[in-house]
């Protein structure tokens, strides 16, 4: 069967035979857990509860009356004290309510067991979907209720789960679509239901054929659901390169997937969906990857969505002797982190503990021209001449090099032979733009 990809990528080394055999584990949480008041793209959510409450598991913390934000919930029972600034793992300090957790796990009455998803309208179902505040697990964050109500002028006819999980070292996606992949199906099958179209396909690199298997299977008792092999490239699980690749249709410069009558939306959100619907559950944890070779017992681990990093890498076994960096995410687009003061949030998918041999500490050379930047951009940009004029802090010229487009996936940095540090003179590029935009 042919795989079905996109032009450009690379072929990083996947690291995914560390964590990619084991089971998910669950992590006991923190006694003190701490809940970011920004864990989604969108305005910040404001706290609802006071120093000195008693909360208990799914109990709102935080919400926000703007249209793309996501209301952040508790994930153990205890006492709130205190609502400051902590550390964020984007880097920054962000207002946070701090749980002294009791360790006695009492929920919230609303959340146990329903059977009326047959008969709640689509309406109602989005409307969970919103309460709970689901976002998207890959990473970006986007708020899941916004991507599920497109505007009435665009088209949807099919969405796409993204399985193809390409980052290196990630396996938390795999695993579940290996240990619970009825969840994942009842999550498509509500998203749906939610947009009314009759049309799903699942991507997934044919690195993970085991996945593809079982999956293929429990696609046999639903209805309008597929199973797409996709060439293993990276970045394949990027939004416009899965739509490319599957569909065939092409996402135009500054557009969405809705413009093209597609939603994607990926492999552990769907699961979230499901828990939201028949449990009316938040987002409680998420399957984070925690490898590298700093790391002693590498695996895939189900955390509690505030659990401090220090904690979840002293489960894990933390070398911190031979740990050069630590990343959240994964290599290629994720974040590094200072210090392991940081929580897990929702777009944790994978915690990293890497070795002066597993990342590059060769320094910067005169770029050579050599066109490696150009010929493997998945978007099909000019990295190159971005470089240079990010460089000299000329703006207007990148943006007449869309810069704009760029989707900062990292493959012009990892191909260059020259170390050039690209994508992050591309980043900090943007940022400078959106900001003067914003002025």
């Amino acid at each position: 069967m042919k795989l079905l990809t996109f032009k450009g990528g690379t072929h990083p080394n996947d690291h995914k035979e560390t964590t990619q055999n084991i089971p998910i584990k669950e992590l006991a949480p923190s006694k003190i857990m701490v809940y970011p008041m920004s864990q989604h793209i969108g305005a910040p959510c404001n706290p609802v509860v006071a120093v000195g409450d008693d909360v208990v598991m799914g109990q709102l913390l935080g919400e926000s009356t703007a249209f793309v934000s996501a209301p952040v919930h508790s994930t153990v029972s205890g006492k709130v004290v205190a609502i400051e600034k902590r550390p964020h793992p984007n880097g920054t300090k962000v207002m946070s309510v701090v749980v002294e957790n009791d360790f006695e796990d009492r929920k919230a009455e609303y959340i146990k067991e329903y059977n009326d998803a047959l008969t709640l309208s689509a309406s109602e179902k989005l409307e969970l979907v919103k309460q709970v505040g689901i976002v998207g697990h890959g990473g970006a964050t986007f708020p899941t209720h916004i991507k599920l109500s497109p505007p009435p002028d665009k088209k949807i006819d099919c969405c796409i789960i993204n399985g193809a999980e390409c980052e290196p070292y990630l396996t938390s996606d795999y695993r579940v679509m290996l240990e619970t992949p009825e969840d994942v199906f009842e999550g498509i099958k509500e998203i749906m239901a939610i947009l009314g179209i009759e049309k799903a396909y699942i991507g997934i690199e044919n690195n993970k054929p085991e996945a593809i298997n079982v999956m293929k299977k429990v696609a046999t008792n639903y209805s309008g659901i597929e199973v797409c092999a996709l060439k293993t490239k990276y970045p394949q699980g990027s939004e416009k390169h899965l739509i490319k690749a599957i569909t065939g249709r092409e996402v135009p410069s500054g557009k969405l997937p809705a413009d093209v009558g597609v939603v994607v939306d990926n492999i552990d959100t769907c699961t979230a969906i499901c828990h939201a619907i028949k449990y009316r559950q938040p987002v409680f944890t998420r399957v984070v990857t925690v490898s590298g070779l700093g790391v002693k017992n590498p695996g895939n681990y189900k955390v509690r969505l505030g659990t401090s990093f220090a904690d979840i890498f002293a489960a894990a076994g933390i070398d911190e002797a031979i740990t050069a960096k630590v990343i959240m995410g994964g290599p290629m687009m994720g974040t590094s982190q200072p210090n392991l003061d940081a929580v897990a949030i929702k777009g944790t998918s994978a915690l990293l503990a890497l070795t002066k041999e597993e990342i590059s500490l060769d320094e910067e050379i005169a770029c050579t021209r050599c066109g490696k930047c150009v010929s493997k951009c998945p978007m099909g940009l000019m990295p190159v001449q971005l470089n240079s004029f990010a460089k000299i802090g000329d703006m207007d010229t990148c943006l007449k090099y869309d810069i704009m487009d760029c989707i900062e996936c990292g493959v012009c940095s990892f191909t260059c032979p020259s170390a050039n540090h690209i994508t992050q003179r591309i980043k900090l590029a943007k940022r400078k733009i959106a900001a003067n935009r914003k002025k």
